[in-house]
Parts: C-alpha cells; structure tokens; sequence
C-alpha cells in the first residue's frame, strides 16, 4: 500500500522518503539504521527545506520515550532525543531547575533544534547546541556512540546536520530556575537603535525586535528581564505598549507568552509563543542569517533600503543576537552573532527570488545562514563561512563513507557528491 503523503509543519515540502517509521526504542532505532541503505532523523518537523528528507527512511524520533533524568550534582539533564523544549522545560521547572535559554517556539524537538544551530537570544546567551554536555547517535551501522565535551569530535558532532546518525539522546545543562517579565515596547527610532544597537540588545536578559523595514521606526521591541533587571520607561524614545501584542499583524494575542511585565516562570516567557496553543497554521516559510554583532548596524541599513520590495512577501523580520561558541557548524562558531529572521508568507517562488538579493547585502558582511530554513547560497560560497568546514567533512566522511546519512539537499549546500 502506498503511503499517504506527508508535509513538513509549514506545508511548503512534502517528504519523498520510501517509508516513515516512529520507533519507540532506542534498540529499534537501532535495528532500522543498520539495514537500512540511506536514513534521515526526522523529528517535529520545523525545518522549512529538505534537509530532513531522504530517498530512503525517515525515522521520526518524536515516539521514542520522554524519559528526563536529571543529575543536580553535575547540573545536567539527559533527555530522548525526540523531546520536545517545552516539555522539558516544564518538567525543569517543577525540580527547581531550568535551561539557559530556550527559542522562540517551545514546540521543536531538542535533536533537531541542536542539529541545526537553533537558538534563543540574549547578548550573553549562546544558542540551544552549546548546552549539550553529551550525546548519544546511532552510527550507520547501527551502533550507538556517545560523545563528551571535550571529546576530539565533540565540537563537530553537535551541530551536525543529521550527517553523521539518528541522534536518540543528549545531555544538556541546567542551572537553577528563574523568573521573567516581558515588556513590549513600540516605536523605536532607527535612527536610535543605529548610533548604539548594543543599548537596545542588552537592555535585558533576551531582545527581540519586530520589524518589516519599512517606515522610520522598529515596530516592536520585547525585552524579556529577570527579577533583578529594571526595564526602562523610555527606550530610547520607545514607550512601553499598553497592551499585549502579537507581533503579527492580526496574530491572535492568546498565543503569545504573557507581557505587560508579569513576573513569572522563565520557561513561560523565554519563548514568544505559549505551549499550548499553535502559534500560526505554519502557512509560512522562514529565512534567517547570523552575522557578526558589530556589523548589525551596516546590515539594518542595507535591508531598510530593499525593505519596500521584501515587503509585499514579507509577514515580519525579527533582530536577535546570541553569543558566540566553539560548535563548528553553528551560525556562532567563533563570534558574537546578531540573526535577522524572515517570516514569510507561503509563496515559495517569490520568496527564493528575494533571498539572493538579501544574500547579496548580508553574506559579504560574514552573514551564515540559518540550516533549517530557506536559503540560496551553496557550496564553495556558504562553505567558505565556516573555518571548521574541511573538519567537519573528514569528520563526516570517516563516520559515514558510505554516506547513508547524506541527503541530497546537504549535498548542494555542501558542495558534495550524494552518493
């Protein structure tokens, strides 16, 4: 019997894989990889191209059991690799315990947000990857590895594509929990935010800021603060919203985590969107480039000159930054990062024939891109963005030489043979 088709959360990719299979143990997985010819990880889904796809099995991790151990001496949680942020983080909350940061949707699975250098934001938060201690993955021949920080592959294996196994178990660190407020605020003058963007991105624990580059103010600002942290009643010129926001126009402001300068839980406002609710249909597709802080303010002013011709595709674009690590193929190996994302609407042809001019403006400024979302760069030009490259493809290509794991977008954007 043939399947039935299946779709990425936004619709925009249907998956060609022969079979999906959702084991429920990490010996299942194990069998499945090792007879296999080629496999992906699959996991919720929130990647907007093909880089979960394959020709051959999709293993979706999300039925693998949520088992949480938690180790207060070592400050670390190990976690399944299908389970999802939110849940965790629920869960971290109710031990007295809580991730660093977490992103803007708490609904992704941790395995794929990992692999792809997801992050949150923050000037001194670095992204979700640079939280794991360890990591367990079923090799191609089925056998299961564990990696510690520290370890020779550790740094290449982290944020790794799903290149090198199915990732079924990561430990992560976890420090004492902590309370947040959230205040929005509107009206920020570019002209403001351009002479000191650091005033504006460290004026709390994580910045957000809402734009669609057009008119002479940023539209949205949302500091999250700790309980120490005093917001301010003007940021530099912009005033605290006197109501909760959706930074979408029309959005449905239930489903965004709780503003007006409520203290609470860090798990319910670290993230923009609430647990419980969808945030949108997913009848959107996103871009996102990572580069350099200190050149955020030449690329807020090259993005504001093309702004009237993205805005006719574009829903929203939001500015964060996120602390520098050692993971080779993060969008923060080696520097501190300021990402400008892209929401777009749902209109796949328009939105790749921006993204060469918005590559055009960023990448010579360092810009990477976001890999689980839409991009046009590839090879020689996108590897060149990272100094670890040629590490990590010997890393991949002594894991797995006969590259069951490569898929064939990861191939273009590598610059690689599939196989």
């Amino acid at each position: 019997m043939q399947r039935q088709p299946e779709t990425n959360w936004a619709g925009n990719h249907t998956y060609r894989a022969r079979r999906i299979v959702r084991p429920s143990s990490v010996e299942e997985v194990q069998e499945l990889v090792a007879t296999a010819p080629r496999v992906r990880a699959l996991g919720s889904r929130h990647s907007f191209t093909a880089i979960t796809d394959t020709d051959g099995l999709l293993v979706e991790t999300l039925a693998l059991p949520v088992e949480l151990a938690l180790d207060e001496a070592s400050r670390t949680v190990t976690v399944e690799g299908g389970a999802r942020y939110g849940d965790v983080a629920r869960a971290l909350h109710r031990s007295g315990w809580a991730l660093r940061n977490l992103a803007s949707l708490p609904h992704i699975s941790i395995a794929g947000a990992v692999a792809t250098g997801t992050h949150g934001s923050g000037d001194g938060n670095a992204g979700l990857a640079a939280a794991v201690r360890a990591l367990e993955y079923v090799d191609p021949a089925g056998e299961l590895r564990r990696l510690e920080r520290g370890d020779a592959d550790f740094d290449g294996s982290v944020v790794a594509l799903g290149c090198l196994g199915v990732v079924v178990r990561l430990q992560l660190e976890v420090e004492p929990t902590f309370q947040l407020r959230q205040d929005v605020y509107t009206g920020l003058p570019w002209e403001a935010f351009l002479a000191d963007p650091c005033a504006v991105t460290g004026a709390a624990y994580s910045v957000s800021l809402f734009t669609r580059w057009t008119g002479d103010t940023v539209d949205q600002v949302w500091l999250k603060s700790t309980a120490e942290e005093a917001p301010p009643g003007d940021l530099l010129g912009a005033r605290p919203a006197p109501t909760t926001l959706h930074m979408l126009r029309g959005g449905v402001v239930d489903a965004v985590t709780e503003q007006q300068g409520a203290l609470g839980p860090w798990h319910e406002r670290l993230p923009h969107f609430r647990m419980e609710f969808t945030p949108s249909h997913g009848e959107e597709l996103q871009s996102e480039y990572l580069l350099p802080r200190d050149r955020l303010a030449t690329a807020v002013q090259l993005l504001r000159r093309i702004g009237p011709r993205l805005d006719p595709v574009l829903q929203v674009s939001e500015i964060r930054t996120v602390a520098a690590d050692t993971l080779w193929l993060s969008g923060a190996y080696g520097v501190d990062v300021a990402g400008v994302h892209f929401t777009w609407h749902r209109d796949p042809a328009a939105v790749h024939a921006l993204l060469p001019e918005i590559e055009a403006a960023l990448l010579p400024l360092g810009a990477r891109p976001h890999w689980g979302k839409c991009f046009a760069v590839a090879g020689e030009r996108l590897t060149a963005a990272y100094p670890r490259m040629p590490g990590f493809l010997a890393l991949r290509e002594r894991v797995d030489p006969e590259r069951k794991f490569l898929n064939g977008f990861v191939a273009r954007s590598l610059g690689l043979e599939p196989g």
